[in-house]
């Protein structure tokens, strides 16, 4: 009677334990299971978003490719014109760059108005400002005008300040004069003055490819 009972017993453990490393095992092949379903998930949303991603660059590419003859044509014509915009003989990329250099040259700047100046019989000129080139953006992926800060003092009549200012307010390179003050003596019609001015330059627009990441 014993000796059965513990037959059964070990028949029941050993079915315990066939049981529990069934179940242990069917576990872990189901964790193994999800685990890889949702690693390979991951890897099918990853792989859409760079196939998107790259569907997207090769249209913009294939749009960019078809407008390139008409964009050059569009430019030899604007820049080959018989007349300028302004009406003058130069091409239209030189006035362009006139009125909006590209460019920080402050030594430029200074050279163009103190030539401004002695033609407009002006004396003991003063043209002040920083020369920041090292420092200042030269290029950028979204370009905007930057301003140039100087002063300019000198000695003149009216008539020839007045022919000054005008001159800047005419020029195609824009100028904003900020102050302007004059010491004037009833003894002479000459004049001391000086402005504080801004004039502007673009930074060149930057065509380098960022590298996007897909996340």
């Amino acid at each position: 009677m014993n000796e059965n009972i513990s037959k059964k017993h070990t028949l029941i453990s050993k079915n315990n334990t066939r049981m529990f490393v069934i179940l242990a095992v069917a576990g872990v092949t189901l964790s193994f299971a999800l685990v890889s379903s949702i690693t390979l998930i991951k890897r099918m949303n990853y792989q859409a978003k760079v196939i998107g991603a790259r569907t997207k660059v090769e249209k913009q590419l294939k749009e960019n490719n078809a407008a390139v003859d008409s964009l050059l044509a569009a430019y030899k014509n604007f820049d080959e014109a018989p007349e300028s915009v302004i009406g003058t003989a130069d091409s239209n990329s030189k006035i362009v760059l006139d009125a909006l250099p590209s460019k920080y040259d402050f030594p430029a700047l200074a050279t163009s108005l103190e030539k401004l100046l002695i033609s407009g019989g002006f004396s003991d000129i003063i043209i002040t400002g920083s020369d920041n080139e090292a420092t200042a953006e030269q290029n950028s992926t979204t370009p905007a005008p930057i301003e140039i800060p100087f002063t300019i003092a000198a000695k003149g009549t009216y008539t020839n300040l007045q022919m000054l200012i005008d001159s800047l307010r005419l020029s195609i390179r824009p100028f904003k004069i900020m102050r302007l003050d004059i010491t004037a003596s009833s003894a002479s019609d000459s004049m001391s003055f000086a402005i504080s001015a801004v004039t502007f330059y673009q930074p060149e627009k930057n065509l380098e490819i960022p590298l996007k990441e897909v996340e």
